[in-house]
């Protein structure tokens, strides 16, 4: 087996290939997708059986039978807090259970009481609480409407299309179960009435070949659909992850999206395919409302979208105005699993920020980093040894560009075995992490979830003596090919076993290993180089559940047991930083994700953008891509480019692979040098800012890169826009991502709204595209009119060492001469941020200035001041008066702009944690 492996590493790594199509399959190619998708929207076979409704004050279930086979669910209803409606339908009585996803929840989600308003032999209306929010439970054929006054909000299986194939005995009783044949004629409502019709077997039910590889479904057919209908929608977001638009685009005339974590080798872009992470939420938005829609699934996953405005030219829709045509606008989505059951959240809104609420209330809010990780990371793979390290470290002081991590790929383990250090090239890693933390700096090392098979290194023989290994059909340990050839994979479903993996992370265990050290989580999918699609066999078993029912789920366990393994080291005082590829719903919880292996073209450099807005549209904020492309070379403009881009993404990472030339930021020039120079200083001048986004993301589950349309939910014209974004709510960047480019065209929202380009303080109106004229040097970016922006201007090597370094206040007045902000501040790595921080409300309003404390409860003390306030859209004040907590005035320095109305009030020196009052006469 051998030759085999290294020649397909040989073709993975020549860097000049790019996705092979074949090695993943497609609808058709997929037993059940094709199965499911051969159903055509018309009268649903199943039915509501009204008398077996029972109405708790927490739930709503009843009985569904499908009138052609007389097989029966049970539906169970709730009404949650905080205007979300779930939705759960199982087989009534399967033969064995069937998967629900554990831990992605954060706790059981609290209930409402559900009333009943009316009920008839055709339906049942629930309230929904608030008076005109209702659900109409329709009995034949079984649908479900959400209403609120007269419009529906949502339904469900509106187009008939839930199905939900019940486990069953095959017919052929070689392969039988005496245990479930016992049951099936002990039990009726077990066993299909006699009077069904003859379900005929189809192709892949029962086993399913994939290329050379052979699927046996020891459980057959199980899979999972229900439809969903969206009144009034025409622009839906999210599912991630896929290299494509922001806005989803209709399937009918390909294939669904997929979601399937898979090692996607140089992934195109603009098409459904599966990548590495699954996040099975959507958003639906229009001017009036905004919706969720959070599938609960860790099994293989197809969405279809549909729309009956799909393929209509502008003139067309125009068109249909003129001639008085009154069809509502509508989208029409379809949900198909492999496995489990139907476990549905609908999340009601009514506004974007409604929703994210909702969702974080169900899954968490993304994870509070380190200040140091919201820093620039250097990464490649791989640098060679301690001293190449060294020289990369001393080359930034050199050329004057902070960096907070630098990164060690799997070269740097002793023969790809995770949790140690090449004796020769990492000889003494201690004192290379001494080195860099010495300068206030740290390092990531890679820990991938595959184990090298050999029973010389401890990690795999502690596994396989813990019968952690996840296991094949036979009852084996499961072994495939990766990086260091044959190589187990740990059960990481297992709490014993990731409670085992966050132990390896403990200094005595992990030698070498030092405070300044964190993890990257990298093929976690899993990865699976001699496996069906590059991963595991579904018929591999983590204990009772078959690897098929739980796929989706393995990185998100993975990187929890890192995290996990990070704070306990440190006695639960520090925030661990864990970078992960694959992930699922609730993995914001845990770390960042990355686009994963991106390319150095241009194409690559724009979907960078609606690849991490979709991510923080479903609660995974602190995402990015590899900055510069992993594979191939950019040219200097590109690499340029990138970084400017980069700096303004919430993960900033250079990374590069092994095959392509080095590209620190300093080898390319003086020109480039400066050029990204800058636009790293422009990340680390921002950080104050960058931190309380990551702050709120933390406290809110709010995205801090969001599109447009999360600010501007009335403005049609946000609704597709993927070339510019915000940070928070004050900042918009609109990057230069076209080669060559000597200008771009920026939206600005809001039709009372000012905007202020932040490099020349230049004041332009709202509800605006503006051509903005670029050289090489320029960053587009705007801060609206109404804020106030923390930023610091003295950049050092790395954000700690910036830590007590004073402020400069950027207040940007509005068209009614105000302006707010915050400014947040704690230890930057501890979590007493829990108790012990500042957070301070900065407003402008009356030509009075002044900073005021929201949490006169926490504890905390910075000896940073501000130095510096920038007031733009000002008029000249005849003296400006500062007047601190202790009642003391005194007068400050100030010059203006008459040409750009620019105030700057020079050292003002009060302290950034105290009250104060700058007021203009």
């Amino acid at each position: 087996m051998a030759p085999v492996l290294v020649l397909w590493l040989a073709v993975f790594l020549s860097g000049t290939w790019a996705v092979d199509k074949g090695n993943f399959k497609t609808c058709d190619q997929s037993s059940f997708c094709k199965r499911q998708r051969a159903l055509k929207p018309g009268e649903s076979p199943y039915r509501a059986l009204l008398e077996t409704m029972e109405l708790t004050n927490t739930r709503l279930t009843l009985q569904l039978i499908n009138d052609n086979n007389k097989v029966r669910l049970l539906l169970e209803l709730y009404r949650l807090q905080g205007n979300m409606t779930r939705v759960k339908i199982n087989e009534l009585k399967p033969l064995k259970p069937r998967y629900e996803v554990p831990d992605v929840l954060i706790r059981e989600p609290p209930t409402e009481p559900l009333s009943l308003l009316s009920q008839d032999e055709n339906g049942v209306v629930l309230s929904l609480g608030a008076e005109s929010q209702r659900v109409i439970l329709s009995a034949r054929p079984f649908r479900l409407d959400i209403m609120e006054g007269r419009d529906v909000v949502m339904s469900l299986n509106s187009r008939g299309l839930l199905a939900f194939e019940h486990l069953r005995m095959r017919k052929d009783t070689s392969q039988a179960d005496p245990e479930a044949e016992k049951k099936e004629e002990a039990d009726p409502a077990a066993q299909p009435e006699a009077a069904k019709e003859e379900e005929k077997d189809e192709d892949g039910m029962w086993e399913e070949t994939f290329k050379s590889h052979t699927d046996s479904k020891p459980n057959g057919p199980s899979a999972v659909s229900l439809d969903f209908s969206l009144p009034g929608v025409e622009h839906v977001y999210g599912i991630p992850e896929h290299a494509d638009t922001l806005r989803l685009k209709t399937t009918e005339n390909g294939d669904p999206y997929r979601l399937y974590n898979l090692d996607v080798f140089q992934y195109e872009l603009y098409n459904p395919m599966a990548l590495y992470g699954a996040v099975p939420v959507m958003l639906a938005h229009n001017a009036q409302r905004t919706t969720g829609v959070f599938w609960l699934n860790a099994a293989e996953t197809w969405v279809d979208i549909s729309s009956n405005t799909a393929g209509k030219t502008v003139f067309g829709k125009m068109l249909d105005y003129v001639q008085g045509s009154n069809e509502t606008p509508q989208t029409d989505v379809r949900w198909i699993s492999e496995s489990g059951i139907i476990d549905v959240f609908i999340m009601l809104g009514p506004t974007p920020k409604d929703v994210f609420s909702q969702y974080a209330s169900l899954t968490g809010t993304q994870a509070f980093p380190p200040l140091a990780a919201v820093g620039y990371h250097q990464c490649r793979w791989n640098y060679n040894d301690q001293e190449d390290v060294a020289a990369v470290d001393a080359g930034f002081d050199e050329h004057d560009i902070p960096y907070d991590y630098i990164w060690l790929d799997i070269e740097h383990t002793d023969g790809k075995r995770y949790f140690t250090w090449d004796p020769h090239k990492f000889a003494t890693p201690k004192e290379m992490l001494q080195g860099l933390s010495d300068k206030k700096r740290k390092m990531v090392a890679i820990v991938d979830p595959h184990i090298k098979v050999d029973s010389n290194y401890k990690i795999h023989n502690e596994i396989r003596s813990r019968s952690f290994y996840i296991k094949n059909k036979d009852g084996g340990d499961y072994e495939g090919w990766c990086w260091p050839g044959s190589a187990g994979y740990p059960d990481f479903t297992r709490a014993d076993m990731r409670d085992w993996w966050a132990s390896m992370f403990a200094y005595n265990q992990y030698e070498g290993s030092m405070e300044n050290l964190d993890t990257w989580n990298d093929m976690n999918e899993p990865s699976v180089f001699n496996g069906p699609e590059v991963t595991m066999h579904k018929d591999a078993m983590h204990g009772a559940w078959e690897h098929r029912d739980v796929h989706n789920i393995y990185g998100f366990y993975v990187q929890m047991a890192t995290a996990e393994g990070l704070i306990q080291r440190s006695g639960g005082v520090e925030r661990p930083f864990v970078l992960t590829r694959a992930f699922f719903a609730g993995s914001q919880r845990y770390g960042a994700v990355w686009t994963g292996d991106n390319a150095a073209e241009w194409e690559h450099l724009k979907i960078s953008i609606p690849m991490c807005l979709s991510l923080g549209l479903v609660g995974i904020s602190f995402c990015g891509a590899d900055v510069g492309g992993f594979f191939k070379s950019p040219n200097t403009e590109l690499l340029v480019r990138w970084y400017q881009t980069g700096a303004y993404q919430p993960f900033f990472r250079a990374h590069a692979h092994l095959d392509t030339p080095r590209r620190e930021p300093w080898l390319f020039g003086p020109e480039n040098t400066a050029l990204i120079r800058e636009a790293v200083r422009q990340r680390y001048t921002l950080l104050p800012y960058w931190y309380l986004q990551f702050y709120h993301a933390h406290r809110t589950g709010e995205p801090i890169m969001r599109p447009l349309w999360v600010e501007y939910p009335e403005d049609p014209a946000t609704f597709a826009l993927e070339d510019e974004f915000l940070i928070g709510r004050d900042l918009l960047v609109h990057p230069v991502t076209e080669e060559g480019a000597r200008g771009v065209t920026a939206y600005l929202p809001g039709k009372d709204q000012v905007w202020f380009d932040v490099h020349t303080f230049q004041k332009h109106n709202g509800a605006q595209n503006l051509y903005i004229p670029v050289t090489m040097s320029s960053i587009p970016v705007f801060q609206r009119g109404g804020s106030i922006i923390p930023r610091k201007i003295r950049v050092r090597r790395s954000s700690s060492c910036m830590m007590q370094d004073p402020y400069t206040l950027y207040v940007a007045l509005n068209l009614q001469r105000t302006a707010e902000g915050e400014l947040y501040i704690d230890d930057g790595h501890t979590f007493n941020y829990e108790k012990e921080f500042i957070h301070r409300r900065l407003s402008f309003a009356n030509n009075v200035l002044s900073s005021v404390n929201l949490a006169p409860e926490a504890q905390f003390s910075t000896g940073s001041w501000i130095e510096r306030i920038v007031i733009l859209g000002a008029s000249k004040p005849s003296k400006v008066l500062l007047k601190t907590d202790d009642g003391q005035e005194s007068q400050v320095e100030f010059d203006f702009d008459a040409s750009m109305s620019v105030l700057t009030l020079r050292k003002p020196g009060m302290n950034a944690g105290a009250d104060w009052n700058v007021m203009l006469q």
